[in-house]
């Protein structure tokens, strides 16, 4: 049978899979992590609102009933295209007639040494439990330490990038802020605690439209985060944030939401990249040089009316699709048919009750914004139930403005025994 080898289980990859599904073809879904993770949310995990498990599902339940689909979690390291095999770090080598590349993106820190050891991110579940550890581990300093100026450091929060991450963090944690300072921590006043939010533009949310971004900076400026734009990071240690004109700024947490990165892999050839490091396709999304190989979602440089196509889980599952059906279109012998991005525009939520969205030529805010803004996330999470703890958890803390994950885990690590 065609066998069809899908690299990454995130939104693209995970949607062409479900588009093979129940199809004359052998699907092979690889992916370092065996759950699928809804991004989109992870800045609450980081937060204190939502538990990881409400935002991840477990990919081999999705294909529970699905024969033609086999799950296999494994680290790919490598491809072969010669020999048409997909190399991976244990375990077999996995055999494909068709690849399909949706590696995602990770996390760019522009080669800065000092941000590798220093900054806290959210591109992953185990950063956004990390930095969740962090905020709620400098309350706790915060709280026993006398002096001070040394406590100072410990209330103050800096969060780069002012694009959707760093805006939705921002007012979650400005949130949450409002809610333990001077209520579980009852020695730390809540006119104390630091949140600044830096962009390197002229501006908050640079991808929307001017008015919303304007909105957002006065929304986060009421929930008390201190707003800078045209501010540049020069250096970071874990003590200090020195900015490009020179200014110190005393703080013990930095958060880096200033862009991400395709990831990429050994594949003995030189793929073809565009500017930004992402693979280069055509039009069928097929990679330039290579036979039988495609690239979806971040690893794609997929290029419409002269522009990439954004890193957002939108155009991922719109492509993830659109390969699926060509694959099964070549092997019934019709011409495959031309990737064509439909933009269902971006939102971005501010905190309580307050959201922009941008749909085309139609724009929300405010309320109306985070009504659109809670469906087309309701309805995107994999899963009833996590469908529904979320929308518990956010009516708990709509309700009683509570956040009851508000404790400091880590996991602890066992020693294997040797002889």
């Amino acid at each position: 049978m065609h066998t069809v080898v899908i690299v990454g289980a995130g939104f693209g990859g995970l949607q062409c899979a479900r588009a093979l599904a129940h199809r004359p073809v052998q699907v092979v879904l690889l992916d370092r992590n065996n759950y699928h993770l809804f991004t989109p949310l992870l800045y609450q995990v980081a937060s204190s609102l939502l538990d990881p498990s409400d935002i991840a599902y477990p990919v081999r339940s999705v294909f529970r009933r699905v024969p033609n689909v086999r799950f296999r979690q494994a680290e790919v390291v490598g491809v072969d295209f010669d020999r048409r095999i997909v190399l991976t770090a244990a375990g077999p080598e996995e055999s494909y007639d068709d690849l399909v590349l949706a590696t995602g993106a990770s996390i760019n820190l522009f080669d800065q040494p000092d941000l590798e050891h220093s900054a806290y991110h959210i591109t992953t579940l185990p950063n956004a439990l990390e930095l969740r550890n962090r905020v709620l581990a400098c309350f706790e300093a915060a709280a026993v330490e006398r002096d001070e100026e040394a406590r100072r450091p410990w209330l103050t929060f800096v969060i780069v990038g002012a694009g959707p991450t760093g805006v939705e963090y921002s007012g979650a944690l400005a949130e949450l802020v409002r809610l333990i300072a001077g209520r579980d921590y009852p020695t730390i006043p809540r006119d104390s605690v630091r949140i600044i939010l830096l962009e390197g533009g002229d501006r908050v949310l640079p991808p929307f439209r001017a008015s919303l971004g304007h909105h957002a900076r006065r929304r986060l400026e009421a929930l008390g985060v201190e707003v800078r734009t045209a501010s540049l990071v020069e250096s970071v240690t874990d003590r200090r944030v020195v900015l490009r004109d020179a200014e110190v700024i005393a703080a013990r947490t930095l958060v880096w939401a200033a862009g991400v990165k395709p990831n990429t892999l050994e594949t003995g050839a030189n793929l073809p990249r565009v500017p930004s490091g992402r693979i280069e396709v055509d039009r069928y999304l097929r990679v330039s040089g290579v036979h039988a190989v495609f690239a979806i979602g971040d690893a794609a440089g997929s290029v419409e009316s002269g522009r990439e196509l954004p890193m957002l889980s939108a155009p991922a599952m719109q492509q993830g699709r659109r390969v699926a059906r060509n694959i099964l279109r070549e092997l019934r012998g019709d011409p495959p048919v031309p990737f064509r991005y439909q933009d269902r525009g971006i939102m971005a939520t501010i905190g309580r009750h307050a959201a922009v969205a941008q749909v085309g030529a139609v724009s929300f805010r405010g309320l109306a914004g985070w009504i659109v803004w809670l469906v087309v996330h309701l309805y995107f999470i994999i899963g009833f139930r996590n469908r529904i703890t979320v929308l518990i958890g956010w009516a708990w803390n709509y309700v009683f403005y509570d956040r009851p994950i508000r404790f400091v885990l880590s996991a602890a690590h066992r020693k294997a025994n040797s002889e």
